[in-house]
């Protein structure tokens, strides 16, 4: 067996721990990575928080980690799109996360070249929230020019990435941040800044298309109040819908809980007719090419705000704990880096 170091999570609510482990065998279709950086999500903590554990049951002890950038050192017999060398970055599928660790094998379909023009540290930070804010803003949201889009927590690892994105596409675009961050979210693009601790967006704001959402709870239902009618809110915060439980293929039970689960909110939306959708996004090598490009073209830019050294995991999953990700603490991302 040749085995790696990780660093692993045994029981749910336990510390994320270092530990020898197997390393993973790639398969026809897989591409093993060798890992050189590793985006910190909030996702992480709440896996190991057993937050998700009725809808995503990892079987412990597991491995955290949802993004990767690094160079492929292995392809399956069946793999056509990498070779040995190439630096490529991901967000591994849910049942395969695990980049907290020296390698790691990744289906080729969830796999792209990363970015030219940035850094390994820097494109490990952009998989898990770009795809989030593609996924919402152009799948979901078919945001298209002239609209409106509320982003909130606009100085944090989706956040940064969204306003960027929505620019892009030709939206206007408006963001709830703490005054310490109002000329830092204008610098990536927004138009209009509000400071979510001495003024209220519901106030502020009327009309708009799409809203997305990072913050749920009390947030969640304000945000409905600001969208136009047919407008809808993207909440990727929670809770869940019965749409989500379909695409993980939850048994009947799980089905209804999750439908209760977000009754609340999707009749206070019926009521004011617009539509609230829950957003777990996937994994997509395909669209991550896509935003590689926009990249290298100048249409998006990374954000890093922390960089912890491979021996500093534990400490850095921690860090989620203290200083949320999202909605406060640094601005964009935290990464690990194997440099």
């Amino acid at each position: 067996m040749v085995a790696m170091r990780a660093f692993v999570v045994n029981h749910y609510k336990g510390p994320v721990q270092q530990a020898e482990v197997p390393e993973p065998v790639a398969g026809e279709r897989d591409v093993l990575v060798e890992v050189q950086a590793a985006g910190l999500n909030v996702l992480d903590e709440k896996i190991r928080a057993g937050e998700f554990k009725q809808v995503l049951p990892y079987e412990l002890p597991q491995i955290p980690g949802n993004d990767v950038a690094g160079t492929v050192i292995g392809v399956g017999a069946k793999v056509k799109g990498f070779k040995p060398g190439d630096e490529v970055y991901a967000r591994p599928d849910k049942d395969r996360i695990g980049t907290f660790a020296e390698r790691i094998a990744i289906a080729e379909a969830d796999l792209a070249l990363k970015p030219a023009s940035v850094s390994l540290e820097e494109a490990a930070s952009l998989p898990l929230v770009a795809l989030t804010a593609w996924q919402a803003l152009v799948e979901r949201g078919n945001l298209r020019p002239g609209q409106r889009v509320l982003i909130h927590a606009g100085a944090g690892g989706v956040g940064t990435i969204a306003i960027q994105l929505a620019k892009h596409l030709g939206a206007t675009v408006a963001t709830t941040v703490s005054a310490g961050n109002v000329a830092f979210v204008r610098e990536l693009g927004a138009d209009i800044v509000i400071d979510y601790r001495s003024e209220d967006f519901e106030q502020l704001l009327d009309g708009y298309d799409l809203v997305l959402d990072s913050l749920g709870g009390k947030n969640l239902e304000k945000s409905l109040r600001v969208l136009r009618p047919g407008g809808k809110a993207i909440g990727i915060a929670g809770p869940p819908d019965s749409a989500f439980a379909r695409e993980i293929g939850a048994n009947p039970l799980l089905r209804l809980v999750t439908t209760a689960l977000s009754s609340g909110i999707r009749r206070q939306a019926r009521r004011l007719g617009v539509t609230y959708e829950f957003l777990f996004m996937r994994a997509s090598g395909d669209q991550l090419r896509r935003i590689a490009a926009l990249v290298d073209g100048g249409a998006l830019r990374p954000i890093v705000g922390r960089v912890f050294d491979f021996d500093q995991t534990t400490q850095a999953v921690q860090s989620l704990t203290v200083r949320p990700l999202e909605g406060g603490g640094i601005r964009g991302k935290a990464v690990i880096s194997r440099a």
